[in-house]
């Protein structure tokens, strides 16, 4: 079977890499003939990681690349499309499709429909603002990555709904449960995402009055807290495990607003894999995957952050048990290991 795969980016692009590229692997080794296209380049990540404005000549012949590419599209018994084709763009492609009985699955790990519908312009709106519920309608298949994008597929009328979690690979994410001297709290993201550590900054530095600690940063952009010492580092994927595993506690603050509770959870499910406990906010799937005393804790404001901090501190034994239920909890129900067979199942079925 011929599957073309449309992502957003290369491997550079956690979500591509993730939700696309993790799975060909395996996809190949079942007989599937693969062909991938990003659609946008490296230069264009390097620039939105580095806050950079956009390259509209690169966007343009990014643009023009794809359009060429979709000629193809009867070659292939499916495609498989991260969000939508062409981002600003109506879904006169993804409607194209559907009239030529192409059959597409379009794959969510993020409530793009809130990049349209909540838009700050009444233009953007009015024009976009269903685009991806058509997206969706029109789709042979939805592979949401939580149940808030899988509930907006449904409202939108899609023929088939799938939830499929964003994963790790297990054989890459080793435990490691021994305490630092120094008592770590780490956090992992882009310097896009570094604006939600804003939430927890008074927990930090009151944390910071009674236990000395310091405070890990990988991937993030500018932040400081009063007399935190804190440790910035450069993500990469060849080291961005060995980073994880160098905490004592791992931290997901968000606000509770609709982009975020389409998120799913990734940050957690890193932490985990790697045995440490967690703390997060309690927004969307974050209530799934963190089981509050039992092996982490949901924190809903500035007080229960500071005694999530003192508890995983105080009571190390107690955070150790918390890091092997987490690890567990990773090889049952998020890792590509448990996950890949219900993939290529569910492309397979779409299949004619």
């Amino acid at each position: 079977m011929k599957i073309l795969v449309l992502t957003r980016y290369s491997r550079l692009g956690a979500s591509s890499r993730l939700r696309f590229y993790q799975y060909l692997p395996y996809l190949n080794e079942l007989g599937w003939t693969i062909t991938i296209e990003p659609l946008l380049e490296d230069n264009y990540i390097a620039d939105l990681y580095n806050n950079r404005s956009r390259d509209y000549r690169l966007i343009f012949t990014s643009y023009w690349r794809r359009l060429k590419v979709l000629t193809t599209s009867s070659r292939y018994d499916i495609l498989w499309i991260e969000k939508e084709l062409f981002p600003m763009l109506p879904s006169w492609f993804e409607e194209l499709l559907g009239i030529f009985k192409i059959p597409y699955v379009v794959d969510f790990d993020d409530a793009i429909f809130h990049n349209y519908d909540l838009h700050s312009r009444g233009l953007v709106r009015l024009c976009l603002g269903n685009k991806i519920d058509k997206v969706m309608k029109k789709s042979a298949l939805v592979i949401a990555g939580n149940e808030y994008l899988a509930n907006r597929a449904r409202q939108a009328g899609t023929k088939r709904v799938e939830i499929v979690p964003t994963v790790i690979d297990i054989n890459k994410y080793e435990p490691m449960y021994e305490r630092n001297d120094v008592f770590t709290v780490g956090w992992i993201g882009s310097p896009a995402t570094s604006k939600y550590l804003d939430l927890i900054k008074s927990p930090l530095e009151k944390f910071n009055k009674c236990n000395h600690y310091k405070l890990v940063l990988v991937g993030a952009g500018s932040f400081h807290a009063n007399n935190v010492t804190i440790e910035n580092r450069l993500w990469s994927e060849d080291t961005e495990v060995r980073d994880i595993q160098s905490f004592d506690v791992g931290i997901m603050p968000l606000p509770d607003d609709p982009w975020e509770r389409g998120k799913c959870g990734y940050k957690l499910i890193q932490y985990m894999a790697c045995g440490k406990p967690v703390i997060a906010s309690p927004v969307g799937v974050n209530n799934d995957i963190v089981e509050s005393g039992i092996n982490g804790y949901l924190a809903h404001d500035e007080d229960e952050w500071v005694e999530a901090f003192r508890a995983i501190h105080d009571y190390p034994n107690m955070a150790l048990k918390m890091g092997k239920q987490n690890r567990e909890k990773i090889e049952k129900s998020y890792c590509i290991q448990v996950v890949a067979n219900e993939i290529e199942a569910l492309l397979r079925s779409i299949v004619k």
